[in-house]
């Protein structure tokens, strides 16, 4: 039977819920913090590192409570920056501590710096890309050890807020928020994916006329996509790999898993795949699957 102990130490396991914005700056760690406030969580800004326990500690003691914190923590603390990783690892013990990085391109944070006009925190003397690879040298480590990676490179601020909102929206419905994304190898690598799949062994309707025009969301794309030989092989193959892999995300309390799929230009081929692999991995328990062409319409 249980007693009111227990009562009050899984009511405070409950509220000990906290999210840790990091990651670069100009990545957009405001944008973040607002759209979080939006959906009830309590957010402080620049919190130095070992101010996270006494804050944790006060939140549960709180007559209402504080059931999600997030804490933004960044290269403006200074010297404090340097013990975060120490102090996520600590608080780790008995309390739920996720990690979400925000990044985006070199050229992107300069051109953001340049428009408002104001120093990268850490360039000193030298110019602003001297600052950010001195801040992407200094957050390496935490950015390895991050729950949620978010790469800002393409997003502006309203984009930014939905991805976040969606994204944490959708956490109380599921175990697992999966997020399959088409891409072209092309125009690069997604730096946030988790894991990467290539659909360039594919036949590629680009070279067909009548299929050029047309997408991997139209149904005469997929079809001719879907029935290449080695096609259907390679979704079952791919689906029970992840079987296994989805169950531990859901073990570790790992909420968050984003599957690119890519092709050449991200038209054709990883579209009609990555759209064919979410709704057979919306089967799966615990999933809630969601789908996003990065590259569709760039060409």
């Amino acid at each position: 039977m249980a007693t009111d102990g227990d009562t009050v130490a899984d009511a405070q396991q409950q509220q000990q819920e906290v999210l840790i914005v990091t990651g670069m700056s100009g990545a957009g760690r405001s944008t973040v913090a607002n759209a979080l406030e939006d959906l009830d969580w309590y957010v402080v800004d620049n919190l130095p590192p070992q101010m996270l326990r006494p804050l944790v500690e006060l939140a549960n003691r709180a007559e209402s409570g504080l059931p999600r914190i997030a804490a933004v923590v960044d290269v403006r603390g200074r010297n404090f920056f340097s013990d975060l990783r120490e102090m996520i690892h600590s608080l780790r013990e008995g309390t739920k501590v996720r990690v979400l990085f925000l990044e985006a391109s070199d050229a992107v944070l300069v051109r953001r710096f340049e428009q408002v006009r104001r120093p990268h925190p850490l360039q000193g003397d030298g110019t602003i890309l001297d600052g950010i690879s001195a801040e992407r040298a200094r957050l390496r480590e935490i950015r390895e050890a991050a729950d949620i990676i978010v790469d800002t490179t393409d997003l502006n601020i309203h984009q930014l807020a939905t991805n976040i909102t969606d994204t944490f929206a959708a956490e109380d419905a599921a175990g697992v928020q999966v997020t399959v994304m088409s891409f072209g190898f092309k125009y690069g690598l997604p730096a946030d994916a988790d894991m990467v799949a290539d659909a360039r062994f594919l036949p590629n309707p680009f070279w067909n006329p009548e299929l050029r025009p047309h997408t991997g969301l139209d149904e005469v794309v997929r079809d001719f996509v879907l029935e290449q030989n080695g096609a259907d092989e390679f979704i079952e193959g791919y689906v029970s790999a992840l079987r296994p892999i989805m169950a531990g995300y859901q073990r570790e309390n790992k909420r968050h898993a984003l599957i690119a799929i890519g092709c050449t230009g991200g038209k054709h081929r990883s579209v009609a795949i990555a759209e064919e692999l979410a709704a057979r991995l919306r089967s799966f328990p615990g999933l809630a699957v969601n789908t996003k062409h990065r590259d569709l319409g760039r060409e």
